[in-house]
């Protein structure tokens, strides 16, 4: 089960204003008739919104790796005199909230971002800003099915600390047949802050510019109750101070010493765009395409210099105008040369108002594929679906409507991470989680269904489920989160 995360259903507070009731039939007619008036619909029908909407909300969402989601949010959008309208001129989006999932108790994120049409004739600034805490976070190996996933394969024994701890996860263990799922897990620290910048060179044709930091402290997960992988009837499988698969490709090399506690990412980014999109956040028609390079140098702060490259391809087909839409989203990302450390693998970039995505799969990339579970120097992906909105109506002077939607995504390791054992340690234990034999990566796919209640074409909540082909990118994962994956 994967991933993702995941946010918010308290949506619907947002659109359910209170109102005092009138002291007389007479004074519910003048207000009646004063509201109208103040309402003014576009060629569609909708309702333009005018000044600022916001809403603080609760966070009540579920990710499948870190548990339920608890915090606060607050979406603001500034459309103005209405003349933009679906699309805002401004927006702030603030998130304070953390997890309570067992294993990744301790883990939580505070967001900040800002993004402007206006401040700067001519040019859009986007600004985002993050503290995530990550104290087990999803690490499964790179190259994808060069990497071997199987909770059942080893059946070892552990050593327990004499505590009530220990005999509680042995007894699981025991029950279960299976490692615990710390086994796949490290920690993280990561501060992430980038502003980027968009301007019009023709009609639908676009420059971009920005720049990136990443600061990343990452380390063992120490799950309690156990301390060292460890099989007597197998004494290769016995490794000191290793108790998770992090620990094991450090101890091949395959994570050199120098890179193993994380880095610093300092990256100037620059592109072009093609954007015809008639609704920036809910699209029904047009392209929205980008290609963009990332320039991370020594000279720059950067721990350990790299360089990437990324090429994404969207495109939005209406079927049945408004209503009926096929959409889909080709990316590729690289890197020139085998330069990217693997702390920087997970990244997929985004430039523009949004921050970059964390891993490939989950919510944000392929759905129902495990966090982290397609990472290589050169990795491609998709997405394809079907979106049907099936009802729009007005309530309390908001435009409200629901969609269902059916896809398929899937992923690709092109260009592989260098997986020697450099060390020569454990060689019958690093073949158990190593494919040796296997040359290039194969197809990681997944297909679901969702729902999403949308308001005033910005505000999205999406409730959705993806089940992998391949048991060993996981099974079913079911995620509440916001707004459309592209």
């Amino acid at each position: 089960m994967k991933k993702t995360l995941i946010t918010a259903i308290a949506a619907l507070a947002l659109c359910v204003p209170s109102f005092a009731e009138d002291s007389s039939a007479a004074e519910n007619e003048v207000k009646a008739k004063k509201e109208k008036k103040n309402v003014t619909y576009n060629e569609n029908g909708d309702i333009i919104k005018t000044g600022t909407n916001f809403g603080p909300l609760p966070v009540v969402a579920f990710d499948a790796d870190r548990g339920f989601q608890f915090g606060a949010l607050l979406n603001l959008y500034n459309f103005g005199n209405g003349d933009t309208y679906p699309n805002p001129k401004s927006t702030w989006y603030f998130e304070a909230s953390a997890y309570t999932k067992e294993s990744a108790v301790n883990s939580y994120k505070f967001i900040v971002n800002y993004d402007n049409k206006t401040l700067i004739p001519g040019v859009r600034m986007s600004i985002c800003s993050g503290y995530y805490k990550d104290a087990a976070l999803d690490f499964y190996g790179f190259n994808g099915y060069e990497s071997i996933y199987n909770m059942k394969m080893l059946e070892p024994t552990f050593n327990f600390e004499d505590n009530k701890a220990g005999e509680k996860l042995l007894k699981k263990f025991e029950e279960k047949g299976k490692l615990p799922k710390g086994f796949y897990r490290f920690g993280r620290d990561l501060v992430k802050a980038k502003v980027d910048f968009t301007g019009k060179i023709l009609k639908n044709f676009y420059w971009e510019a920005g720049y990136n930091f990443s600061w990343m402290k990452t380390q063992s997960f120490k799950p309690d109750g156990y301390s060292v992988l460890n099989n007597p009837a197998d004494p290769s499988m016995y490794v000191e101070g290793g108790t998770t698969l992090f620990d094991l490709y450090k101890a091949w090399g395959i994570i050199s010493p120098e890179q193993a506690d994380g880095g610093v990412i300092s990256s100037i980014r620059a592109g072009l765009m093609y954007d015809s999109r008639n609704v920036e956040n809910n699209p029904t028609k047009g392209i929205w395409a980008e290609a963009h390079v990332i320039a991370a140098p020594k000279w720059l702060g950067t721990t350990d210099p790299h360089y990437k490259y990324c090429i994404t391809m969207r495109q939005y087909i209406p079927i049945v105008q408004d209503k009926l839409t096929f959409a889909y989203r080709a990316a590729y990302q690289g890197t020139f040369g085998n330069s990217a450390p693997w702390y920087a693998m997970p990244f997929y970039t985004n430039v523009g108002p949004k921050a970059d995505n964390d891993g490939f799969g989950g919510y944000r990339t392929v759905r129902g594929l495990m966090l982290n579970r397609v990472q290589g120097q050169d990795v491609g992906f998709y997405n394809a679906e079907l979106r049907w909105r099936f009802i729009d109506f007005k309530l309390w002077k908001q435009n409200i409507a629901f969609a269902i939607s059916g896809f398929t995504d899937g992923a690709h390791v092109f260009k592989g991470y260098d997986m020697k054992n450099n060390t020569g340690k454990y060689q019958e234990l690093y073949e158990k989680f190593v494919d040796v034999n296997r040359k290039a990566d194969g197809f990681h796919g997944s297909a679901g269904a969702g729902l999403r209640f949308i308001m005033n074409q910005n505000f999205i909540v999406a409730f959705e489920y993806a089940r992998c082909f391949n048991k060993q990118d996981g099974s079913g994962a079911f995620y509440i989160n916001t707004g459309f994956l592209f």
